[in-house]
């Protein structure tokens, strides 16, 4: 990671930013703080609520990225091949890299949910699981079934891990067709991932109805995918205008901001970041990017909780209630320093595989 923050700022830049501004957002669309808080800022809650969603693009466009850097930085055989050795043992570490914090703050957020049903009364508190709930969560099935969140961005890791599996067969196939029919699997590889990232864009992408299968986001996973592999290939500059006109293309056909926010995205990670501005470099963005995938786990179950307090005590003050919004995002950030401190970072450090072949990090690659 070090020389990764080195070589892309941005890509700290990107995680730091997106990951505020998707608390925001939640704490915007969810009661009862932003309810009674509406008053005094009517202008930035609007906008949190309509478009700070949007920012999701972001982490799908960098989780691509980086699935791509650690599996095949390049369109490289070698690299293709031994990332694609053993598909099956390489999902199972993923789902456990995922699993390690994201059962810390499935806990958090049933436990500060009962909290909250204890203390007020209101339809965004979210009602208590069933065992079939549990269970879908524990396997990241819960969209795929139908069954409601017990968390705000539960979905995202179930997401995130459909897309990963599908990079990794992706890789696998390019592998095998490069073997039977004696092609380059670095070549087979871009065809079969831009084949994919075109068809979630300019097809899949367009029904809601596929939003629970990752086919769906591929478009915005794939261009970060590309991103990496064509900003190590000559003529950078040609290869940044092709990702262009392919997403311009796609907006074309139907207009979609979260496709325009992705293709931005994609066009920023292309940059090596030689000559990015200093706030990009600061000690603060790097935190801020290291905590981002711990903070959008644990953010809900904490709003919740003030939430829940807030509006028990002081129901109609919107100075409070305000108040309790700003305190909720401080008490995200450490929640989510704790959770890194105590369960990423050590899981890191006990990881001994060399590392441009072992799975990504969660917090790269989840946001």
């Amino acid at each position: 990671m070090n020389s990764l923050r080195r070589q892309l700022p941005v890509v700290d830049a990107v995680k730091a930013l997106a990951s505020q501004i998707i608390v925001w957002h939640h704490m915007a669309c969810y009661g009862p703080m932003s309810d009674v808080a509406y008053p005094l800022a009517p202008a930035v809650l609007d906008w949190l609520y309509d478009y700070g969603l949007f920012a999701v693009q972001a982490f799908l466009v960098v989780g691509g990225f980086l699935a791509a850097r650690s599996l095949a930085p390049r369109l490289d055989a070698t690299r293709i091949a031994v990332a694609t050795a053993a598909v099956p043992q390489q999902l199972w570490r993923r789902y456990v890299r995922l699993m390690r914090p994201y059962a810390v703050a499935l806990a958090a957020a049933i436990a500060l949910a009962w909290l909250a049903r204890v203390l007020v009364v209101h339809p965004t508190t979210p009602p208590a699981p069933t065992l079939a709930q549990l269970f879908a969560h524990v396997f990241l099935l819960q969209d795929v079934l139908g069954m409601e969140g017990l968390s705000a961005g539960v979905w995202y890791l179930a997401i995130d891990f459909q897309l990963y599996a599908l990079l990794l067969l992706t890789l696998w196939v390019a592998r095998r067709l490069a073997a039977l029919g004696g092609g380059d699997a670095g070549r087979a590889a871009l065809i079969l991932c831009g084949a994919l990232t075109g068809a979630s864009l300019f097809w899949l992408n367009r029904n809601p109805a596929l939003d629970a299968w990752a086919p769906y986001f591929f478009g915005a996973y794939g261009l970060g995918i590309l991103a990496q592999w064509l900003s190590t290939q000559p003529r950078q500059a040609g290869w940044g205008a092709a990702l262009t006109l392919v997403v311009l293309a796609a907006l074309a056909i139907e207009w979609r901001e979260r496709i325009l926010v992705a293709g931005l995205t994609a066009l920023l990670l292309t940059w090596r970041g030689d000559g990015a501005p200093q706030w990009m470099r600061s000690a603060t963005i790097a935190f801020l990017a290291r905590i981002s995938f711990p903070v959008f786990l644990l953010h809900y179950p904490v709003y919740l909780a003030v939430g829940a307090v807030v509006f028990k005590f002081w129901p109609d003050d919107p100075t409070i209630h305000a108040i309790g919004m700003v305190a909720t995002w401080l008490l995200s950030l450490g929640a989510g320093t704790l959770l890194y401190r105590a369960v990423e970072q050590p899981a890191l450090r006990r990881s001994d595989a060399p590392p441009m072949t072992r799975p990504s990090t969660v917090h790269d690659v989840a946001g």
